[in-house]
């Protein structure tokens, strides 16, 4: 039987606006081991296929800890952006610091007692690269449609960027337009060949590594997963999903699973199952 217990976390940064973690852990009655799940870019702890990847996981006895990023956006009511203003100010090492918070959290509640599993979902999915290439207790890595660098932008949308002071992001699902600062942009420029270097950080893998990526991937190039397996040949095992999106058909709710999703969820459970024996 699996019990849900939900967390709060709290980052105080001097006058700033207090940085606010939330999350949920599931418990198996008896764990074989732990992951942390991170979300991606625009998404949150409750969307789409991450509360039955989670749910899935803690049926395998895994204790599995979903949270959303204190750059989400995402409100008290765990659905809604409806703290623009974190989403604004978010970037990727605060995220690499959230992570950090959620796992010494996890540490003093008994939910990790030793080393642990990460799983990582687009640029969730290169926050977990970094952060596994520095922590020796990371055992085990699944990334899905994982991004292999934190420079996304053209040289005419930074130019616009440097220019505005913002750039807007669309999100589909809530139809809202939210502004991202170049706070975003200085700390990629400042820091994308050294601690912001997914591929120096790939390379680092040691540990066995699931990269599971959709072939019909609009957002994320197939080729990225590609590059990140030839970097780590060793411990990562490649899964390309032929007509899968950058979602692996996971829509928002979750409805119906498609085949593709359940596979790939099965397999991912099963390697963490492996893994982390």
């Amino acid at each position: 039987m699996t019990s849900i217990e939900e967390f709060e976390l709290r980052r105080d940064r001097g006058d700033e606006r207090p940085l606010i973690i939330r999350g949920e852990a599931r418990l198996p009655a008896e764990a074989h081991g732990t992951v942390v799940i991170c979300h991606g870019f625009k998404g949150f702890a409750h969307f789409s296929f991450f509360p039955y990847l989670a749910e899935q996981l803690a049926n395998a006895g895994i204790t599995a800890i979903t949270f959303d990023f204190s750059g989400s956006g995402i409100g008290e009511d765990r659905e809604n952006f409806t703290n623009p203003e974190a989403f604004t100010h978010n970037t990727f090492l605060q995220e690499l610091e959230d992570v950090e918070v959620v796992v010494d959290e996890a540490r003093v509640r008994d939910w990790i007692t030793g080393d642990y599993g990460l799983f990582g979902h687009s640029r969730g999915g290169g926050v977990a690269i970094l952060h596994a290439s520095k922590d020796r207790h990371v055992k085990a890595l699944v990334t899905w449609a994982a991004i292999a660098s934190v420079n996304r932008w053209s040289g005419e949308t930074v130019a616009n960027w440097r220019k505005t002071g913002f750039m807007d992001i669309e999100n589909s699902r809530t139809k809202q337009t939210i502004p991202v600062s170049t706070g975003l942009l200085d700390e990629v420029e400042k820091f994308a060949q050294t601690s912001l270097n997914i591929p120096l950080a790939a390379s680092r893998i040691s540990v066995p590594w699931l990269i599971v990526h959709g072939a019909d991937d609009e957002t994320v190039p197939v080729a990225e997963a590609e590059q990140l397996s030839r970097l780590a040949p060793r411990s990562s095992k490649l899964r390309v999903v032929k007509g899968t999106n950058h979602s692996l058909g996971g829509k928002h709710p979750l409805g119906d699973l498609t085949p593709m999703l359940a596979m790939v969820t099965s397999e991912t459970v099963d390697f963490f199952a492996a893994n982390m024996a």
